[in-house]
């Protein structure tokens, strides 16, 4: 396989919505984990024992509302960052990738 050098992407004039976004998405996944460290925490564990959707318990339902969160964030990230970059480029700022 023959690789060629890196293209310079130049600065990126989204660079700061995409942060800003980046922080506040993490911000808001890291409140949801505190609620499942929490819920251990405070019950001993106790009360992700308890059955709380087809059989499964709240420890296994939890842990996949976190996975599937973090998922959807993605793409959510993903789709506004993508926006945020269509409507630089057409005001005119070039945003290289």
């Amino acid at each position: 396989m023959l690789h060629e050098p890196a293209r310079d992407s130049g600065p990126d004039p989204a660079s700061s919505y995409k942060t800003r976004l980046g922080l506040w998405m993490f911000l808001i996944y890291c409140l949801f984990y505190a609620g499942f460290v929490l819920v251990n925490v405070a019950t001993e564990g106790r009360a992700m024992q308890a059955i709380v959707l087809m059989g499964m318990n709240l420890a296994v339902v939890y842990g996949m509302g976190l996975i599937v969160a973090a998922l959807l964030m993605a793409l959510v990230y993903n789709h506004l960052c993508t926006k945020r970059e269509s409507e630089l480029k057409d005001q005119g700022k070039e945003v290289r990738s």
